[in-house]
């Protein structure tokens, strides 16, 4: 009875653990290059502890987001294995993409747009979760990063280090451990985040479609196979932080701006945050990596300036790959789809 149903699951599930490693070496980038570029933790930490805390992440706080990668856009019930074996893979190819150029990427964009290609097609998009909710915050919440890094960083981090207390000799020594600590659990912090958010993308599609398979109804019913999905899905980001992270590090951590303390701890706080606020109170599947980024730009601005920024090489490849990205996820799903579709799979 079950074994034909575990190989039909297989496939898909593959593909997540797939998708899942690309997400890892993706995501390391947001939660560890602050504290990597500040010099306090070792790069072969970084993957065990991001992967634990991604794993606390999605179990505590990821339900609401992968509920709407999991039947928010696309009907739970048009989550066949086919469909989302589709999605994953995806996604898994054009973060694959993202990663060997060494430029973190939107998981979360690249999902959504892979999961309403296939909704389009289907006919069965949920529009205004889409077009009123999710887009909106994608262009509303890397605006307010910004925003409030840059004012962090000219009205309490500008005004610090004139007095030279940002300075490292300024700094007691008996001190140094403690604010190392909290730059660590800033990221921690972030990591924790991104696992509330962007497990999703894989767990959400699987338990939709592991939920159809087994004739499963009923929310609490749907929150059991989603945590398993979870369980399945979640140390997967620490093989790919292994593989992928630290070269997404160095251009995030060292390459755009050189991080004190006290500006990497801003940057994950408010990073972060924004993050966990998108994803507990409308589950909305949002973009990290451009968090990140835009409050590395907001405070590296208010201290180096903006035309010293926005010069450097490595953040125009970013731009450049956030529009890419998310693109081939597109028309891989709509091409894919197609051929499934003209050949009976669906």
């Amino acid at each position: 009875m079950f074994s034909p149903l575990l190989h039909q699951l297989l496939i898909p599930l593959i593909i997540a653990i797939f998708l899942a490693i690309m997400m890892g070496g993706s995501g390391t980038a947001p939660a560890f290059s602050a504290a990597f570029g500040a010099n306090v933790i070792k790069k072969s930490l970084i993957p065990g502890l991001f992967g634990i805390m991604v794993f606390l992440g999605a179990i505590i706080a990821g339900k609401e987001t992968s509920n709407t990668m999991g039947k928010g856009l696309l009907s739970q019930e048009m989550m066949s294995f086919t469909v989302v074996s589709v999605i994953l893979f995806s996604v898994a190819i054009s973060l694959l993409i993202a990663n060997l150029a060494g430029i973190p990427q939107s998981t979360s964009q690249s999902t959504v747009l892979s999961v309403s290609a296939i909704a389009i097609y289907l006919d069965s998009l949920n529009s205004d979760k889409l077009f009123l909710e999710i887009i909106p915050a994608w262009f509303i919440l890397p605006i307010i990063s910004f925003v409030l890094s840059f004012l962090f960083g000219k009205y309490i981090y500008r005004p610090m280090r004139r007095r030279g207390l940002t300075q490292e000799r300024a700094q007691n020594a008996n001190l140094k451990p403690i604010w190392n600590g909290l730059l660590i659990i800033m990221s921690c912090y972030v990591a924790f985040s991104i696992g509330a958010n962007n497990v999703a993308n894989a767990a959400g599609p699987i338990a939709s479609m592991t939920a159809n398979e087994l004739n499963i109804t009923g929310s609490e019913n749907f929150i059991v196979i989603m945590i398993l999905s979870t369980l399945i899905v979640a140390p997967s980001f620490a093989i790919g932080s292994s593989i992928f992270g630290h070269k997404i590090l160095k251009n995030t951590g060292k390459e755009i701006v050189l991080f004190g303390k006290f500006e990497a701890v801003i940057i994950a706080f408010v990073s972060a945050s924004l993050l966990l606020f998108a994803s507990l109170t409308k589950g909305i599947p949002t973009s990290l990596v451009q968090l990140n980024v835009a409050a590395i730009l907001g405070i590296g601005i208010a201290k180096l300036g903006a035309k010293n920024i926005l010069k450097k090489t490595k953040v125009k490849r970013f731009f450049v790959m956030w529009l890419i990205s998310p693109i081939v996820a597109f028309t891989l799903s709509l091409i894919l789809i197609f051929i499934a579709d003209k050949y009976g799979l669906l």
